[in-house]
């Protein structure tokens, strides 16, 4: 698959396209190497435009109503689902996910999360009474959204629905790795009736574009997904100015499968939490704990079941791991998958040489360790692709000390007797907790512990985040 390049024009300030300076920055895609696409080379006077853009637009935006605003969510749901298969293309052409999967999980969790945030107007407790004082909830003005690659569309839904709803304007940077879905999703945000100014896209760098946008004084909030490192910076640079900053980081999942529990089933999802997205998720399960008198039953399954992880062209339809987000990725990649084995985890399938019959592109074999050091690298750090380390443990207090023992807390999993299970996934210090595979739940609260960041996105907890409080004595 080699889509055809194309150049965006310019950014997108106050619902029009705005030329910006002669410098570009390519797209590269990963399974090709080949440039297919230019966005400019933001700057801070960019930035400083579609700031002054989102501040003139808040104060008609912030006056209308919940509902008023929750009808133009369920049309740019609508309108997402409707362009799913552009919108795909350009996510399996930006940074390689397979199309499967970017029909799927890129495009219609997103418009999931739309519909499902537009349902909490009516609802919502925008003023309430407490005693003798009136309690409002006001949206906290201009938004900056920072995101990364691995979800290009996803990552900017869930701050752009909620921002949206509690009556905040937005200036947003996309990955310069996957900036092709920002142009999309604005333009089907002005279909769907979002004001000129209340959606605004400024293309660039972190360094230049990012920091702008954290420093910014007329910016009230950072939404910020990304990685740990990355956050710490914006939540430096933004101090200055006292803003709030909400910050989704890194994450080093681990699912604990306990001696109750259905071992195939737990095997095989766990797997499927490691290696989707070629690994690329901030809430994957790289690290999977088990008894120690059943590691080989786990590894001889896993083992089997990583057998139907196809690796190639993300066009193609069987498909299962497409390339890494970009070949400096794939390097990282592959110096972990190096470092495993230096370490002495033992590795019982995949390793750091290129797939057969793939001598171009970013890709990895998907990998697993057994016997694997909790404390050693590869159970610590965050890889961020198809590596699987199997831990064993000699008893429940210490697969819980093994699972809260990095730095990162954001999600795990845990596996077993239902109630079992329960018990043990209360005493994991993450921010989400699957129990034998649970159903994704677009209302419930999604965020980190420790290294994993602050605040939550979805459902009421996500609005809350874009809400200022006021209380009103009477």
């Amino acid at each position: 698959m080699t889509p055809s390049t194309h150049t965006v024009a310019g950014h997108w300030i106050g619902g029009a396209t705005v030329t910006g300076s002669a410098d570009t920055l390519p797209v590269v895609n990963p399974a090709t190497g080949e440039v297919v696409a230019e966005t400019p080379a933001g700057t801070a006077a960019d930035v400083d435009r579609a700031v002054a853009a989102a501040r003139a637009a808040f104060p008609a935006w912030s006056a209308t109503t919940p509902q008023h605003r929750a009808d133009v969510l369920r049309r740019l749901g609508a309108g997402l689902a409707a362009r799913t298969e552009e919108i795909a293309q350009a996510i399996t052409a930006e940074m390689g996910s397979p199309i499967g999967m970017s029909r799927t999980a890129q495009v219609a969790f997103p418009a999931a999360v739309v519909e499902s945030v537009a349902g909490l107007a009516d609802d919502f407790a925008w003023t309430e009474e407490v005693g003798n004082s009136l309690i409002v909830r006001e949206p906290i003005g201009v938004v900056g959204a920072i995101t990364p690659w691995n979800f290009p569309l996803q990552q900017i839904v869930s701050k752009l629905a909620p921002a949206l709803l509690a009556g905040n304007t937005m200036v947003f940077k996309p990955s310069e790795n996957a900036p092709l879905t920002a142009r999309i999703l604005a333009e089907a945000a002005a279909e769907a009736g979002v004001p000129a100014g209340v959606f605004n896209v400024v293309y660039g760098t972190g360094a230049t574009v990012g920091e702008a946008i954290s420093a910014h004084p007329d910016i009230d909030m950072i939404s910020f997904t990304g990685s740990t490192r990355a956050g710490q910076r914006i939540s430096a640079v933004a101090a200055a100015t006292v803003k709030r900053v909400a910050l989704e980081l890194g994450g080093k999942g681990a699912n604990i499968i306990l001696d109750d529990a259905d071992l195939p089933a737990a095997v095989e999802r766990g797997l499927m939490m490691a290696f989707s997205n070629g690994g690329q998720v901030c809430g994957a399960w790289p690290r999977m704990l088990v008894p120690s008198s059943r590691q080989d039953e786990v590894v001889a399954l896993a083992v089997e079941a990583a057998k139907q992880y196809t690796v190639g062209d993300p066009g193609d339809e069987a498909t299962r791991i497409g390339p890494m987000a970009s070949d400096t990725h794939r390097q990282k990649v592959v110096g972990y998958i190096e470092r495993g084995i230096t370490e002495g985890a033992r590795l019982v399938f995949g390793g750091p040489q290129r797939p057969e019959g793939l001598p171009v592109g970013a890709y990895v074999q998907p990998t697993i360790f057994a016997d694997v050091d909790p404390t050693s690298a590869i159970a610590q750090e965050e890889i961020f692709g198809p590596v699987l380390t199997i831990i064993p443990y000699a008893d429940e207090d210490e697969a819980v000390a093994i699972a809260n023992g990095t730095p990162y807390g954001l999600t795990s999993g845990v596996f077993g007797e239902p109630e079992h299970a329960l018990a043990i996934a209360r005493r994991l210090r993450v921010g989400q907790v699957d129990v034998n595979a649970g159903h994704w739940n677009p209302l419930a609260p999604f965020g980190g512990y420790k290294h994993s960041g602050n605040g939550r996105e979805f459902g009421r907890f996500g609005l809350e985040e874009f809400l200022e409080t006021k209380s009103i004595q009477r």
